[in-house]
């Protein structure tokens, strides 16, 4: 019970944040519409932002949020596989359809408690393919490395491209910011007191029970990480890699699209707005909610988008891949995991 209370805590938690933060955008959208509204003569009850996401998601063509939702599945097949060549390296061998769905169960999962769906997923592997989940939980981490390291080349690749413009946003939105300097020297001197405290008290954090426990989690974790070293095929697993975040840019370019205000923009703007995005979604908030939406609104306007219907193309790729394929699949998985393995004997993990 402590611990479903605990988790419902988490989840009510995050899910206040990034509801917060998507109501404080929307708020201050509405707002700014309201008065952009009269401004060209409309009455205030024509001038609902409302009304205008309803009506921006009615109209969106929906041919290319199939193909959206097409793309969201190629990446996570290549995901699945790819995970599979890194278990592959601990030695044992994982049903596709067991990696697949465990994958679509951590998105599920992630909505409600940022970050506890990596560990449901190897969970889930720990428990119906009988692998320990500290390894498990290793080849997670090497997935999500990856992922890193790909974001950042992304990254790179945006500022190499439009230099000017990313240059020109964070100068105008971090130059000189009381907030964000007082953000960065409180974080420093948190850092400096931890450390200091471990380093009082380390005697007694080695002999500690807790210590021991973390020791074995970290060795088995250690081994995990090592399949890096094990694959059978460098090649195919790089090009696994390629594939998700092609699919992922790809997801962002042809939703542009979808919409009528943002049908003009070109393979650079969704770098941009796919970059943007991203570090939206690192944000622990389900799903990147609001933090997403900020992210994106942010982009478009280095492209001259306005807030409104920036705000509703966010909406438009978040629900389509959060709300549908996140839950909808999250769902089926939740459904089809225990259905497909009713003839396995379940570990507990």
């Amino acid at each position: 019970m402590n611990t479903i209370l605990k988790n419902f805590l988490k989840f009510l938690f995050f899910t206040s944040i990034g509801g917060g933060i998507l109501y404080l955008i929307y708020r201050n959208q509405s707002k700014n519409y309201l008065e952009e509204c009269i401004a060209k003569g409309n009455v205030a009850a024509d001038c609902s932002l409302m009304d205008k996401l309803i009506l921006d998601f009615t109209t969106a063509d929906f041919r290319w949020i199939l193909v959206i939702i097409v793309l969201f599945l190629i990446s996570n097949i290549s995901r699945a596989l790819r995970w599979m060549m890194l278990i592959r390296g601990l030695g044992k061998k994982i049903s596709f359809a067991n990696a697949f769905l465990a994958i679509m169960l951590n998105y599920f999962t992630n909505l409600g408690v940022p970050r506890i769906g990596e560990v449901i997923r190897a969970g889930v592997i720990a428990k119906y393919e009988h692998i320990p989940v500290e390894k498990v939980i290793g080849t997670v981490v090497i997935d999500r490395m990856v992922d890193v390291l790909s974001i950042l080349f992304a990254i790179v690749l945006a500022f190499f491209i439009e230099f000017d413009i990313i240059y020109g946003f964070i100068s105008e939105n971090l130059e000189g910011s009381i907030l964000w300097n007082r953000a960065l020297i409180f974080i420093g001197l948190a850092g400096i007191a931890l450390l200091i405290l471990i380093w009082k008290y380390r005697k007694r954090i080695l002999a500690s029970s807790l210590f021991t426990r973390i020791r074995h989690i970290i060795h088995g974790f250690a081994e995990g990480l090592k399949t890096i070293r094990s694959l059978e095929n460098t090649n195919l697993f790089i090009f696994h890699s390629i594939v998700i975040w092609i699919m992922y840019f790809l997801m962002t370019y042809f939703c542009f699209f979808a919409f009528v205000p943002t049908q003009h923009l070109g393979l650079s703007a969704a770098l941009i707005v796919f970059v943007f995005g991203g570090l939206g979604i690192v944000f622990p908030s389900p799903g990147g909610m609001g933090t997403y939406h900020a992210m994106v609104i942010a982009a478009l306007a280095i492209y001259g988008i306005s807030a409104d219907d920036a705000f509703s193309f966010a909406n438009l790729m978040f629900f389509s891949i959060n709300l549908f394929c996140n839950i909808t699949i999250g769902l089926i998985a939740v459904i089809l995991l225990p259905l497909i393995n009713r003839d396995v004997n379940p570990a507990r993990a």
